[in-house]
């Protein structure tokens, strides 16, 4: 078995490592956010931990009612010309830490007097040692280059901080890894469903709302392990010129769980099929399923705002099954390295 195997059917004991070790930390933090009487939240990031920032974007607006913005590290790196930063609470996440201009922009918040955080799995690294306080993920050590456990848990602890600073969502997320276990179970099983997009030459990965993070993820996955060119979209962006690349040798898979996003993301798809484009759903939407070429099933019952926790999974096994059909190294991919040092 490749570590990428291993370590994803690892999620759902990392994810609870997790919960038992930070849930009353993160209530404490979110006590301190509170009291700093923080306007807005500005995340800095790279990789598949930008991605858990998409989710932090959308989850902590819609269930906190913060406005989140992203860092631009080369405003504080290579211009020297750092942005005021007044009434922001800076959040970095990076599961290494040691990125050399995320910690540059904690640094700089830090110096203007920001309330800082870090959310990282080693909490040696000179981003923890940057920040005030610091979320670890206790996702236990990657040895694959392409993260899998370590997302989950980034995605599961902006979820922690979120219900922390609500004061609603603990018991539902408590749940959350006897789902992703249940899930994990059952996208293997279906593994073979996308044997037919084997010798497709790209793609792309469509969805909405608090999953928008995980279109991205998703096609990052597929292209750092199989080197296959699939490009994450917006439904809604989608149809704004880039539909024009559909066509039938490249697949859209469509992350539709049940929720608000749903029906726009249905309402989308005789335009899709104008394009010829076999239709990949990853849905809990029985009457989407049946309409896909392609049904992977999801879990019934998660709640939306912590879908991103198994509508990852069928994208991590599909990603892990193209790129071993196509003969691909999956524990260390050509040109990856497990920590990127960026200036």
């Amino acid at each position: 078995m490749s570590w990428v195997e291993a370590e994803l059917r690892e999620q759902p004991a990392a994810l609870r490592r997790l919960l038992a070790a930070e849930s009353a930390h993160a209530v404490g933090l979110a006590r301190q956010l509170t009291d700093a009487d923080v306007r807005y939240f500005l995340i800095v990031s790279r990789g598949s931990s930008s991605n858990a920032a998409r989710y932090a974007q959308y989850l902590l607006g819609t269930r906190n009612g913060y406005a989140v913005s992203f860092a631009t590290p080369s405003l504080y790196t290579l211009y020297e010309s750092p942005p005021r930063l007044d009434g922001a609470a800076a959040i970095a996440i990076s599961q290494s830490g040691a990125s050399p201009d995320v910690v540059a922009v904690l640094e700089e918040a830090r110096r203007q007097g920001c309330p800082t955080l870090a959310i990282t799995n080693d909490v040696s690294s000179p981003l923890a040692r940057a920040a005030e306080w610091t979320l670890p993920l206790h996702a236990g050590e990657e040895r694959s280059v392409a993260a899998t456990k370590t997302y989950l848990n980034s995605i599961g602890a902006v979820a922690l901080l979120s219900a922390a600073l609500s004061g609603d969502g603990l018991e539902q997320l408590a749940q959350a890894p006897d789902r992703v276990s249940a899930q994990i179970d059952r996208s293997l099983e279906d593994a073979r469903a996308v044997d037919a997009y084997r010798e497709a030459d790209g793609g792309v990965v469509v969805a909405r709302g608090v999953n928008y993070a995980t279109a991205f993820e998703i096609a990052l996955k597929i292209r750092e392990l199989s080197g296959t060119a699939f490009e994450p979209f917006s439904a809604a962006d989608l149809l704004h010129g880039p539909i024009a690349a559909l066509g039938p040798g490249r697949p859209l898979l469509l992350i539709a769980p049940s929720g608000p996003t749903l029906e726009s993301l249905r309402a989308g798809l005789p335009r899709l099929r104008e394009r010829g484009a076999p239709i990949v759903a990853i849905t809990d939407d029985q009457a989407l399923l049946a309409e896909a070429d392609t049904p992977l099933p999801l879990v019934a019952g998660t709640p939306e705002w912590l879908s991103p926790l198994v509508t990852v999974i069928p994208g991590q096994v599909t990603a892990l099954r193209l790129a071993t059909l196509r003969g691909g190294d999956v524990d260390s991919p050509p040109g990856l390295t497990k920590i990127t040092r960026t200036r």
